[in-house]
């Protein structure tokens, strides 16, 4: 059996557990931090990993496999595999804990590295300085939690602007935003402090309690006619509740 680097035992353990078909990723704790249909490995199951894909209603979606896309944080692998395997885009996920990529790689049917994605085993804060990244990401998701899941991992205005610096001119970033102890307004605020008063969106919390809050390179409103054509086209393409997304996304002007 491998043993844990002294690194990696400062980690939370990482295991999994099973319900109805569903196979859930833990960090030594009761919080879930991702799931996979074990019948259908690439479909999203959480309500709120759907909307992480929002930002498909701001692009052509015919062009979508030509683009690049960005997880920080791999989770239960399910948006890096959605992104590579369904849609055909390049991608790239950054995660800390190498427990982590191997649990995706024998629990949860993430591939190894190939042309078309791969896993960076690094602390996300410092990778995405790294100036090969600068400009090259079109779409950005940031799902960065702790094992106790209290609030995200990295919040702040510097760490904001390192991500608009990724994007591309049309490029998103969408962030889960979870956490007794997180608090929703001072994360937009820190947002729109880097990307700009117009460029930020957010839908509802989920019921679990999970606020999406979608932020543009360059803030521009397609308006709800093009949405809804983009909507319809996703929906055909990749199976997403695209249209429910148009009805729930709201620009926030700070």
């Amino acid at each position: 059996m491998r043993k844990n680097s002294p690194a990696e035992t400062e980690l939370p353990e990482v295991n999994f557990s099973e319900e109805g078909g569903i196979r859930h990723l833990h960090l030594g704790s009761v919080w879930v931090q991702g799931s996979m249909y074990l019948d259908d490995p690439l479909r999203l199951v959480h309500e709120y990993i759907q909307r992480m894909m929002a930002w498909t209603l701001f692009m052509d979606p015919a062009g979508i496999s030509r683009r690049q896309a960005m997880q920080l944080g791999l989770g239960a692998g399910s948006l890096t595999k959605f992104c590579s395997q369904a849609m055909g885009m390049q991608t790239t996920a950054i995660e800390h804990n190498p427990q982590v990529l191997r649990a995706c790689r024998g629990w949860f049917k993430l591939p190894t590295d190939n042309a078309r994605m791969r896993v960076v085993l690094a602390d996300a804060s410092s990778e995405i300085r790294q100036p090969h990244w600068i400009g090259a990401v079109d779409a950005l998701q940031v799902d960065l939690y702790d094992e106790e899941a209290a609030a995200p991992v990295l919040d702040s205005p510097e760490f904001y602007a390192d991500c608009r610096n990724l994007l591309t001119p049309e490029g998103c970033m969408t962030v889960n935003l979870f956490g007794r102890s997180s608090s929703f307004d001072q994360s937009v605020a820190k947002m729109a402090a880097a990307f700009g008063p117009h460029a930020v969106w957010a839908f509802k919390p989920t019921r679990e309690g999970n606020t999406v809050v979608l932020a543009q390179r360059t803030a521009a409103d397609p308006g709800r006619a093009l949405m809804l054509e983009r909507a319809d086209a996703i929906q055909r393409l990749w199976g997403l509740p695209a249209a429910k997304w148009v009805r729930g996304l709201q620009k926030l002007d700070i």
